[in-house]
C-alpha cells in the first residue's frame, strides 16, 4: 500500500454520523487494492496472509477519528467488528427517518423545483440503500399528491 498517510476518503466520526458512508468507502478502497477478504468471513479455501491483515488495519484504523483511534486500542484484528457493533444501529435509524421525510414531503415547502428534486433524489437513494425500491409512478403519485388543492387541475 502506497502513501497510507494520505486519506483517501474522510475519516469516520466519532459519533459515527458518516459511519454508513464510511464502511461503502472502507469497502471499495479494500476491494481496489486486493485485500477486502481481509474484513469479510474467513471462507476455508480462501487464506488470508497476516501482512494483508495488518495492511488493511493499519489503512482502517488511518480512517478513523483520532479519540476512537484511542478507544479501540487494543482491538488488534477486530476493529471492523468493534465498529460495527458500535455503529451499525444507524440503519435502523435512518430507513424510519427517510420514510418519514418521503411521506411528509410536499412540492409547496420549497422555493425551487430544484430544490425539491434535491430532496427527492437524496430520499430516494436512501431508500434504495435500505433496499427500498420506488418506481416512476410512485415518484409522480408523489408529486402529485404534494400540489396544493388550487393547481390540481394541473395533474
Amino acid at each position: 500500500m502506497s502513501n497510507l498517510n494520505k486519506l483517501d476518503f474522510s475519516s469516520v466520526e466519532v459519533f459515527g454520523r458518516n459511519y454508513l458512508k464510511w464502511v461503502q468507502d472502507m469497502k471499495l478502497h479494500l476491494t481496489a487494492k486486493g485485500i477486502r477478504a481481509t474484513i469479510e468471513a474467513p471462507i476455508a479455501d480462501k487464506l488470508v496472509d497476516e501482512a494483508q491483515k495488518a495492511t488493511a488495519m493499519i489503512f482502517i484504523r488511518r480512517h478513523i477519528h483520532d479519540a476512537l483511534q484511542t478507544e479501540y486500542l487494543a482491538e488488534e484484528h477486530t476493529l471492523r467488528l468493534a465498529l460495527a457493533d458500535c455503529f451499525d444501529h444507524q440503519k435502523d435509524i435512518y430507513l424510519p427517518e427517510a420514510r418519514h421525510d418521503w411521506q411528509h414531503l410536499r412540492f409547496q415547502d420549497f422555493k425551487s423545483v430544484n430544490e425539491y428534486n434535491f430532496k427527492v433524489c437524496r430520499i430516494r437513494s436512501l431508500l434504495k440503500f435500505y433496499k427500498v425500491q420506488l418506481t416512476e409512478s410512485d415518484l409522480l403519485d408523489k408529486t402529485y399528491s404534494t400540489f396544493h388543492a388550487i393547481n390540481i387541475v394541473l395533474q
